[in-house]
Protein backbone atom coordinates (compact mmCIF):
# COMPACT_ATOMS: atom_id res chain seq x y z
CA UNK A 1 0.00 0.00 0.00
CA UNK A 2 1.11 3.37 -1.30
CA UNK A 3 0.53 5.65 2.12
CA UNK A 4 1.86 8.72 0.62
CA UNK A 5 0.49 8.21 -2.80
CA UNK A 6 -3.25 7.47 -1.21
CA UNK A 7 -2.52 10.82 1.18
CA UNK A 8 -1.96 13.00 -2.28
CA UNK A 9 -4.52 11.79 -4.05
CA UNK A 10 -6.88 12.41 -0.51
CA UNK A 11 -5.91 15.80 -0.07
CA UNK A 12 -6.25 16.68 -4.12
CA UNK A 13 -10.44 15.41 -3.76
CA UNK A 14 -10.40 17.60 -0.71
CA UNK A 15 -9.13 20.86 -2.21
CA UNK A 16 -11.23 19.88 -5.54
CA UNK A 17 -14.38 19.26 -3.36
CA UNK A 18 -13.55 22.73 -1.54
CA UNK A 19 -13.03 24.86 -4.24
CA UNK A 20 -16.06 22.94 -6.32
CA UNK A 21 -18.32 24.03 -2.46
CA UNK A 22 -16.90 27.39 -3.01
CA UNK A 23 -17.53 28.05 -6.40
CA UNK A 24 -21.42 27.15 -5.79
CA UNK A 25 -21.55 29.38 -2.97
CA UNK A 26 -20.54 32.34 -5.05
CA UNK A 27 -23.05 31.62 -7.95
CA UNK A 28 -25.71 31.17 -5.13
CA UNK A 29 -24.45 34.67 -3.53
CA UNK A 30 -24.75 35.86 -6.93
CA UNK A 31 -28.55 34.51 -7.93
CA UNK A 32 -29.81 35.95 -4.53
CA UNK A 33 -28.65 39.60 -5.35
CA UNK A 34 -29.65 39.20 -8.66
CA UNK A 35 -33.37 38.54 -7.22
CA UNK A 36 -33.29 41.31 -5.15
CA UNK A 37 -31.95 43.55 -7.85
CA UNK A 38 -35.15 42.54 -9.98
CA UNK A 39 -37.65 42.38 -6.65
CA UNK A 40 -36.51 46.38 -6.40
CA UNK A 41 -37.06 46.98 -9.97
CA UNK A 42 -40.77 45.68 -9.98
CA UNK A 43 -41.07 47.40 -7.15
CA UNK A 44 -40.27 50.80 -8.60
CA UNK A 45 -42.29 50.14 -11.73
CA UNK A 46 -46.01 49.68 -10.01
CA UNK A 47 -47.49 52.66 -11.03
CA UNK A 48 -51.15 51.67 -9.14
CA UNK A 49 -52.72 54.96 -10.89
CA UNK A 50 -52.40 53.89 -14.09
CA UNK A 51 -55.34 52.26 -15.96
CA UNK A 52 -57.94 52.51 -13.43
CA UNK A 53 -59.80 54.28 -16.09
CA UNK A 54 -60.40 53.91 -19.53
CA UNK A 55 -61.87 57.06 -21.72
CA UNK A 56 -63.38 54.99 -24.83
CA UNK A 57 -65.73 58.40 -25.86
CA UNK A 58 -63.97 59.36 -28.74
Amino acid sequence: MDIPANSMSLAQNNLSQAVGISVLKMAKDQSTEQAQQMIQMMAQSVQPHLGGNLDISG
